[in-house]
């Protein structure tokens, strides 16, 4: 069953960690291959599953030694429609897909029961197009009717909530929160940054914030920042109000712009020690931020890296004010 789709526990404070860059670090730091970079595809075989499976124990297992709850996300980045002839599955076997792939999750969820804060049960849904450089643009309206889709399919299982990842246009998040709402789950939208801290389309970050707020009367539960550096985007966060909406942080372990990181052949990942310091100092300025995790490039290295300072930073805090 769904326990958090009426009362998400990290919109009530609290520390919460993610997980990391799934697919990069099967792919670079495991040698697993992992078709089209989908990784639910994963879920076909017993290795696939098994990699996955001791992915997310890693992650679980740091979120219980640290007391703190965890975002638990589906392999469902690209089980979607626009994605379907690359991968040669069909409407019906990717509904089959999403609905597995919650079951999936469901099943480490129970075997992690005794984690002592909250297990979120988070189903993500990522862009149509390149998260790095979208090749098309699409309204809101027609983003509401595609995402519908895959939306009305997860809606069905346990999940608690979704997560729009790595989207590059506040007119296709405009429409995913609005697909969402329709179907009563609720949703946060990760956008992804270029190195100067706006929208691969060149609209900056506050600004789309802004205008998906305005569309759809606050739709989204929260937002975060995804898949680029803290470099890239911290002198873009302005102390204005659309600030206070933003409730999270996946960042990549590199400094690479989205081009170069494209071209890369090998992995860059960054120093681990370095990013958990700039965490640090994300959770100070921002101190409503309670989601903190990876993408690119990251592993639990890093996020074990981040949980340390983070939460050491905020033992500090309360200290300093009691």
């Amino acid at each position: 069953m769904a326990f958090y789709r009426t009362q998400l526990p990290q919109t009530e404070g609290g520390l919460f960690l993610t997980d990391a860059g799934l697919e990069t670090d099967l792919i670079f730091n495991h040698e697993i291959e992992i078709r089209e970079f989908a990784a639910h595809t994963l879920l076909e075989s017993p290795e696939g599953r098994f990699a996955l499976t001791q992915y997310f124990r890693g992650f679980l297992t740091l979120a219980d030694q640290h007391d703190v709850g965890f975002i638990l996300d589906s392999p469902t980045w690209k089980a979607h429609t626009h994605w379907s002839e690359a991968l040669g599955e069909s409407g019906v076997e990717l509904a089959e897909i999403n609905r597995e792939s919650i079951n999936f999750i469901a099943d480490l969820r129970d075997e992690f029961s005794g984690n002592s804060k909250p297990i979120v049960l988070n189903a993500v849904i990522g862009p149509c197009g390149d998260a790095y450089a979208p090749e098309l643009m699409i309204s809101s309206d027609a983003a509401a009717r595609h995402h519908a889709q895959q939306i009305a399919w997860l809606a069905e299982t346990e999940v608690d909530m979704i997560s729009a990842l790595t989207f590059t246009q506040s007119s296709e998040a405009i429409g995913i929160v609005r697909a969402a709402n329709d179907a009563g789950l609720p949703i946060a939208v990760s956008f992804t940054v270029e190195t100067d801290g706006s929208l691969p389309t060149g609209q900056p970050i506050g600004e789309a914030i802004a205008e998906v707020d305005a569309a759809t009367d606050q739709g989204a539960a929260y937002f975060m920042i995804n898949c680029a550096h803290p470099d890239h985007f911290r002198e873009a966060l302005h102390d204005e109000q659309w600030l206070r909406r933003i409730r999270g942080f996946r960042c990549n372990a590199s400094r690479c712009s989205h081009a170069e990181l494209d071209e890369a052949e090998t992995l860059d990942a960054g120093d681990p020690a370095e990013l958990s310091q700039l965490y640090r100092e994300l959770a100070t300025a921002m101190p409503w931020v309670n989601v903190f995790g990876g993408c690119c490039g990251s592993d639990l290295r890093h996020v074990t890296a981040i949980a340390d300072s983070v939460i050491s930073n905020a033992a500090a805090e309360i200290a300093a004010a009691s």
